[in-house]
Parts: structure tokens; sequence; C-alpha cells
């Protein structure tokens, strides 16, 4: 079946994802959250393929051929491709929840200084307006919860550290998440709803981050 998808696109996937993917590399290293090859950006083909940056890339010089397809347990589907570190994070996120059409991953200032900073599992974050453009959240007087993982080589243990926040059973749906002194993770119904979601993360970072500096 995953052969079957692949054969269909002569180019194996729609170029306007590719470019879209490649557009929104450029908007993040604009923001500076993906300094050297850091970071991975990702969006569904299917409901077993996902596209994905090429391991050790810069994420503001992407070209569509860095945009390569793997399946839901991370394995490349072309000889010779060499996906992310870190895909099966992604991979994680969208066989979980299928309404999920692209995860964006950056490495920002305020994501890796925060977190470090913070001892807690999880950053607090209220009284902010942007908070409203997370789905279910209607006033900036919300209470949220954002998880912070420490940072794991050993990736398929990190997954089973996050999975239980990502449960459909879990009482709160997360906005996203950090890696301890690493970066933050997003995710959306697509390419450009998912940048959204990152700058309004990244902006609630920083915002939390300079507030502290000033005590």
């Amino acid at each position: 079946m995953i052969q079957t998808i692949l054969d269909a696109h002569a180019d194996w996937v729609d170029p306007t994802l590719a470019d879209g993917l490649v557009e929104i590399g450029a908007r993040m290293d604009r923001m500076g959250w993906v300094p050297g090859s850091a970071g991975n950006l990702s969006a569904r083909l299917s409901d077993q393929v996902i596209a994905i940056t090429s391991s050790g890339v810069h994420k503001g010089r992407l070209s569509r051929s860095d945009i390569i397809p793997v399946d839901l347990a991370g394995q490349a589907l072309r000889n010779g491709d060499r996906p992310s570190a870190e895909t099966l994070l992604h991979c994680q996120l969208y066989a979980r929840d299928p309404s999920i059409g692209a995860v964006l991953h950056g490495h920002s200032v305020a994501a890796t200084v925060l977190s470090r900073h913070e001892p807690g599992d999880a950053i607090l974050l209220e009284g902010y307006e942007i908070l409203k453009a997370f789905p279910g959240i209607r006033s900036h007087e919300a209470q949220v919860l954002l998880p912070v993982f420490d940072n794991d080589q050993d990736i398929a243990r990190l997954a089973a550290q996050i999975a239980p926040i990502l449960d459909p059973a879990a009482s709160i749906i997360p906005i996203g998440y950090v890696l301890r002194g690493h970066g933050v993770y997003a995710w959306g119904p697509d390419i450009e709803r998912c940048f959204w979601r990152l700058e309004a993360l990244e902006f609630l970072l920083r915002c939390e981050l300079e507030r502290r500096q000033i005590g």
C-alpha cells in the first residue's frame, strides 16, 4: 500500500506541500528558531506516510529534495534518504491524532533557556491574550501547563515519556511541549496553522522568560 502511494506521485509528494515546508523553514530561520541544522519540520502525506526534513540540512535553506517520505515507524521509504533523528516524535503525533496535518520543532533561545531554568515538569502560562490562539481556550484568564521533558538521545525512550500527555483520554489536551534545553514542538491541522501555533508558543515562552528576568 505504501509503495502504491509513492508510485502515485512521480515526485512522491505534492510539490505544494514540499514548498510549504520549505517556506516555513525560511520563516523559522528569519525568527532565529533553527540555527545551524537545528529543528525539523513535517507534514502528513497520508494515513501511513509523512514528509519530513532530511537530517543535517539547514532549515532556512531547504529545497524540495530535502523533504523526504517516511512511514509511521520513522523508516525512510527511499534508498539513501536519511530522516531527522527525531522523526519518531513526529510519527508519534500523527499516529495518535488523525487531525494533525503538520508538526514543527525549533530551537529558540527562549525555549532553550527557559526550559533549562524551569525545575519542574511544566511551565505555567496564564494571563496572556494569545493563549486564545489554541483550540478550546477562550479567555486570557486560562491557566495552561506546557509540559517539559528532559532531553534524551534515545528517541524511542523519550517518545515513551511523552506518550501519556498525548493519550486521547488525558484530562488536559496539550498545546505543545518542550524538550529541556532543546526546543519546542507544535502541531496543527496544516502547515500554515501549525506555524501560527508555533509562533504563539514562541511568543509565550519569550514573554515568560523576560517576565522572570524582570522579576
